[in-house]
């Protein structure tokens, strides 16, 4: 699987912006899509996942309430829209894929197979 993020860019603090992971498979019905950053110094962190087998959500507590995921599944695509952007959110963000990803994992990043090549999120103050 193949995955090709875009939609980072440059903000002011309370902006938005939406990211796109497009992936290239054929089962995206039966796939976990998740999204992790990392800003410069820190580790990788889960920002948010989608099950689409069941369409469970999940979402980092530090983005609750501001960003969401949502999927095209004519495009197998997913999507992270994000708003009341901060400072703190500044990160490289990667879209990330897996077909064994448990309910209790999805926050974990090694659980994840496929990793998209990260776009750059800066959000000014």
């Amino acid at each position: 699987v193949q995955l090709q993020a875009s939609g980072g860019g440059l903000v002011q603090a309370g902006g938005s912006l939406r990211l796109a992971c497009a992936a290239s498979t054929t089962t995206f019905s039966s796939i976990t899509m998740g999204w992790f950053r990392q800003a410069p110094g820190k580790e990788r962190e889960f920002v948010a996942a989608i099950r689409m087998v069941e369409n469970n959500i999940y979402y980092a507590d530090s983005v609750k309430g501001r960003f969401a995921i949502s999927t095209d599944n004519a495009k197998n695509t997913v999507y992270l829209q994000m708003r009341s952007l901060q400072p703190d959110d500044t990160a490289v963000y990667y879209c990330a894929a897996g077909f064994s990803v448990h309910q209790i994992s999805v926050r974990q990043s090694r659980r994840y197979d496929y990793w998209g090549q990260g776009t750059l999120v800066t959000v000014s103050s």
